[in-house]
């Protein structure tokens, strides 16, 4: 009996094998990741064919112009009303074109080309046997110290691989907040999340610790990888699908052609609430939130500075863009569930971030915690559900991430003979030594702080004021409570940068080249503009608040 059965299982599975359309790609509408993806495998291309001497050029020039033209396509869409009247979901479903996805996308791409300036920097090291260098190492495959080190120094080999890297990691954070099913969501975390292990490998200066800063990233980022593929997992049994328009409408019950073989499993709240959770987990994980934070402090503080100021700003923006879709669009019928679970996780956020801040003496470990206490604030205005609350995240998400790029590219430039000096004490006085620099640095430590006519005053009151208006009262008090915690130590450095005296062996300030100037004068004019004049960006980003489903 069972052949027969068997056979014709068979026949009737292959028999539709006539009907399999081909798939409808929009490019046009893809642009963006498409320019930036192939910028990146011609990168390899470059590494591949071009004389040694010459890479750093092109791919410099490369990355440049490929970035700028992902940024006018994404405009070119937004004016042509794919944020707004036009949005829809391209890629067989796949890819989200709307106003969040716009807006997130032209952020990552102007926060990398500011980026990739630091990337390009090389009059900040004296020059070794006559060739300038970058602050990525001679040769990433030799052994730190070891002698086919010091031949390639000598060379003058540069590590010019970092440019398509960083433009595959751009690509896959371009994907990311616009993903439209949960598998797309995981390929564009894996996507951006390896470039970023690598690139936290290869700095030129403490080439040790930034290879256990690059291992320790890798670790917890496969952990994080694969608790969000097993929660994944879990939804896929709850809904039948990975879509997120689907799993949404069996969350909230509208779901009427039921697939007989999932019956049994759909519907299941336990496979929903878990698989939830282990997604949002990945998710804050990216983000840096406390509990998922220990690995942010040791990568920003090992990891090249231009690379630390990239993935700050970069991967926040990218995560908090998917976390957004995934709670606003996926699950908004369980929102009784998961605000509680949120509540605690930015509580605990804000406050962990502020008060662990006080205890550091290094400035890159001070700022990963201020890193830390601001998803904590973001997470306030996701916690309001409303579309105040996404259009207070998506301005906050731009003020963050170019205050935080200028403020690593002032770090780049205070050297002492050991590279970089991070260490706070070797920050002492350097107001009286290069005032120009320390006040620029202080701009964008008032920004952070919050401190009125800066972006971050801007930042925090749309987002406070969101989460208030959506029943977050409480939230806000803490919020505010690790504000002023988090003033303290900001403006503490900028006491010891006024009022200290210099000491004699001091740290220097390197002169950069107009790359670096660019990044440092990008980042106060954004600072200073968002803080004085912030309605025309607010109301951009609540045209572009609303998710398409």
């Amino acid at each position: 009996m069972s052949a027969p059965a068997v056979h014709s299982l068979w026949t009737t599975a292959a028999d539709p094998i006539s009907k399999i359309n081909a798939p409808k790609i929009e490019y046009g509408q893809l642009s963006p990741t498409l320019i930036v993806i192939g910028a990146a495998v011609l990168g390899v291309l470059v590494e591949a064919f071009v004389p040694r001497k010459s890479r750093y050029y092109v791919q410099a020039f490369l990355a440049v112009v490929a970035l700028a033209a992902a940024f006018a396509a994404v405009v070119g869409l937004a004016a042509g009303g794919y944020g707004t009247t036009k949005a829809h979901i391209a890629a067989m479903g796949a890819i989200a074109v709307d106003g969040p996805a716009l807006f997130l996308q032209g952020t990552i791409l102007l926060a990398g080309l500011v980026s990739i300036f630091m990337f390009a920097e090389r009059r900040l090291d004296p020059e070794a046997h006559g060739n300038r260098v970058d602050s990525f190492a001679a040769q990433a495959s030799a052994v730190p110290g070891g002698d086919t080190e010091k031949a390639a120094i000598k060379a003058g080999f540069t590590t010019t691989e970092v440019f398509p890297l960083a433009l595959f990691a751009i690509g896959g954070m371009l994907v990311f907040p616009s993903a439209n099913d949960l598998l797309t969501l995981f390929i564009a975390l894996e996507v951006f999340s390896l470039p970023l292990y690598l690139l936290c490998a290869l700095a030129r200066r403490k080439r040790l610790m930034s290879q256990e800063a690059a291992v320790k990233y890798f670790l917890l980022g496969a952990f994080a990888s694969a608790f969000t593929l097993f929660g994944i997992a879990l939804l896929y049994g709850y809904a039948g699908s990975v879509s997120y328009a689907t799993i949404a409408s069996v969350v909230d019950g509208s779901i009427t052609n039921v697939d007989p073989a999932l019956a049994d499993t759909m519907g299941n709240d336990a496979l929903l609430l878990i698989g939830m959770a282990l997604v949002g987990m990945g998710l804050l994980f990216k983000v840096g939130a406390v509990p998922f934070h220990m690995w942010t402090p040791d990568v920003y503080q090992g990891a090249p500075t231009p690379v630390t100021g990239f993935m700050a700003a970069g991967t926040k923006v990218a995560a908090f863009g998917a976390l957004l879709r995934l709670l606003y669009v996926v699950v908004p019928g369980m929102r009784w569930d998961w605000r509680p679970v949120m509540w605690a996780v930015a509580i605990v956020t804000m406050l962990g971030g502020a008060v662990v801040a006080i205890t550091q003496t290094d400035i890159k470990r001070l700022l990963a915690y201020s890193s830390i206490a601001h998803a904590g604030f973001i997470l306030a205005g996701v916690i309001a559900m409303t579309p105040d609350g996404v259009s207070s995240v998506l301005f906050y998400l731009v003020a963050y991430s170019f205050v935080t790029i200028g403020a690593f590219a002032v770090v780049t430039l205070v050297r002492d003979a050991g590279g970089e000096a991070t260490h706070l004490s070797k920050w002492a006085g350097l107001g009286r030594r290069s005032p120009l620099v320390a006040a620029v640095f202080a701009v964008f430590l008032l920004a952070f702080a919050g401190i009125p006519l800066t972006s971050g005053f801007a930042g925090k009151f749309a987002v406070f004021k969101a989460a208030a208006a959506g029943g977050a009262g409480p939230l806000v008090v803490v919020g505010v409570v690790s504000s002023a915690v988090a003033a303290f130590f900001y403006i503490r450095v900028i006491v010891l940068m006024f009022f200290s005296e210099p000491k004699a062996d001091g740290p220097t300030v390197a002169v950069p080249s107009p790359l670096t100037m660019t990044t440092i004068a990008v980042g106060v004019a954004v600072t200073v503009v968002l803080g004085l004049a912030p309605q025309y960006f607010l109301n951009l980003a609540s045209q572009a608040g609303v998710f398409v489903r």
